[in-house]
């Protein structure tokens, strides 16, 4: 760590269970009292090295089963193109759409299982940052093996070197069709993907020109997709090999020239750091702070563990302007609830049309730069469906909205099917005795008291303390259906939605 004003450690003395908390809820999704004590109870450095070293966990999630290259299937989509009837051609088609349907409907039930039941938080929380960073989205790409291999991408290099990162997302399967880089050639260069890994992913506008991304364009040609074996593959007879200038820099360059160069110029640094700082910290850092962050990373040789190990342990990260003063997206408030109420995570239809209705549908971001977040987060519309979604999960109901919204895209009788289907999924709900003690249920007050620990690790204000013991005054007794009832009046404060 740098001898800075700025990324000073927090003192050892300062850390408490509230910090501790705050912790869990950035870099990773929350959890329940007794998680957070574990981590209070570690100190600072274990703390951050218990969430940071993630290596030396095990990792018992089995990938899924079609989670590989099929050159059979890719063999047979081509031979279907060229010698089938339009009919057989058509049903063909219509098979390989359910199937990618049901793929990717799975794949999104095995990353949030990932992210609220996983034993490596942190990993999972960067695999989401990234996903946001680098928004590739299937509804173009098509490909649920593409999309499981990029999230994989994530997971591996989450903490890993920001050029090879930008490497290996290059020359990714879903990256290579989702901004056509695969179709780019010395004839018609496509400028795409030499734009956005400036714009976008490393260096933000304003420190590129249009001669640079003409020129990148030129040097990623080449890049292409062996479609068939579903791999990345240099095709040399497609690359220009006529002298370019990029960034200052001349020569015959090739893509990975163009990666080097971009890691090589201080902004690179400055816009990923920047970025990683929002993402944990809830808001943008001064430039000052800033120049501190990006120092840390090029000091470290642009390896995002020892920055990431920074971050978390300096005095900024833990200050009063942070902590619970980030609006949690989707993800986080979905996976976070399940956490810290100990419940099921609902079947990935039911997950997946929360978060659609949220604004946060995985594997589908709604454009090139992802999802805005903050505050954007916050409309009429999702609040309400925040707390329709809230009592959804305490009670063990399909929410209205997601039911309805799934039901009409199937349309006609797939519609009336899928509303059928819908109704029969059970969800888990909340055990009400699996997170209150006896004594706790028996006293309103202890009630009250317990689940702000749980829920905000901090006190409501007085007011709403009220509202809530008059709730509880007003019923014939504690029984856990008002107690849940209660939990759900919790979750639909502006608090709740705030970590």
């Amino acid at each position: 760590r740098l001898k800075n004003s700025m990324l000073k450690p927090l003192s050892s003395k300062d850390w408490d269970y509230a910090k501790a908390a705050h912790l869990l809820n950035r870099a990773g999704f929350g959890g329940p009292p007794a998680e957070i004590q574990k981590l209070a109870d570690l100190g600072l450095d274990q703390a951050v090295s218990f969430l940071l070293d993630y290596e030396s966990i095990p990792d018992p999630v089995v990938d899924p089963v079609w989670a590989k290259p099929d050159p059979e299937r890719m063999q047979k989509i081509r031979d279907m193109n060229q010698h089938s009837t339009p009919e057989e051609k058509r049903q063909f088609q219509q098979e390989e759409q359910r199937n990618q349907r049901e793929r990717m409907m799975e794949l999104r039930g095995w990353w949030l299982a990932r992210m609220a039941k996983g034993p490596r938080p942190l990993q999972e929380k960067l695999v989401l940052f990234w996903h946001g960073h680098f928004a590739t989205s299937v509804e173009k790409v098509r490909d649920a093996y593409f999309m499981w291999r990029q999230n994989d991408i994530f997971r591996r290099l989450a903490t890993g070197n920001w050029t090879l990162l930008l490497l290996e997302v290059g020359k990714d399967p879903a990256m290579l069709v989702w901004l056509d880089q695969a179709q780019s050639n010395r004839q018609h260069p496509n400028e795409n993907f030499a734009r956005e890994v400036m714009e976008l992913f490393a260096l933000g506008e304003g420190h590129y020109t249009e001669h640079d991304i003409g020129e990148a364009a030129r040097a990623l040609t080449g890049w292409s997709l062996d479609r068939v074996n579903q791999e990345f593959i240099s095709r040399p007879f497609a690359h220009d090999p006529a002298e370019k200038t990029f960034l200052g820099r001349t020569g015959n360059l090739d893509g990975e020239d163009v990666i080097a160069q971009i890691v090589a110029q201080p902004q690179a640094a400055k816009f990923i750091t920047a970025k990683l700082w929002n993402y944990f910290a809830g808001q943008e850092p001064s430039e000052e702070l800033n120049e501190a962050l990006a120092a840390n990373f090029r000091a470290n040789g642009n390896n995002f563990k020892p920055f990431l190990d920074a971050l978390f342990h300096s005095g900024e990260f833990y200050s009063d302007t942070v902590i619970r003063n980030q609006v949690k997206s989707p993800v986080q408030w979905l996976v976070g609830s399940v956490r810290v109420l100990e419940c099921e995570l609902p079947p990935p239809l039911v997950s997946w049309g929360m978060l659609r209705q949220l604004g946060q549908d995985l594997f589908a971001p709604p454009n090139v730069k992802g999802w805005d977040g903050g505050v954007t987060w916050i409309t009429t519309n999702t609040l309400l469906e925040r707390y329709n979604d809230a009592q959804s999960l305490v009670q063990g109901t399909v929410p209205p909205l997601t039911a309805n919204d799934y039901a009409r895209k199937q349309g006609g009788a797939g519609g009336e099917k899928a509303m059928k289907m819908l109704q029969r999924l059970r969800m888990g709900g909340v055990n009400v005795e699996k997170i209150l003690t006896p004594e706790e249920r028996a006293d309103k007050n202890k009630i009250v008291t317990a689940l702000e620990h749980r829920l905000f690790q901090a006190a409501l204000n007085s007011g709403q303390q009220q509202t809530l013991r008059d709730f509880l005054d007003a019923k014939t007794n504690l029984s856990d259906a008002n107690i849940v009832t209660t939990i759900r009046l919790m979750m639909s404060t502006p608090e709740y939605q705030v970590t």
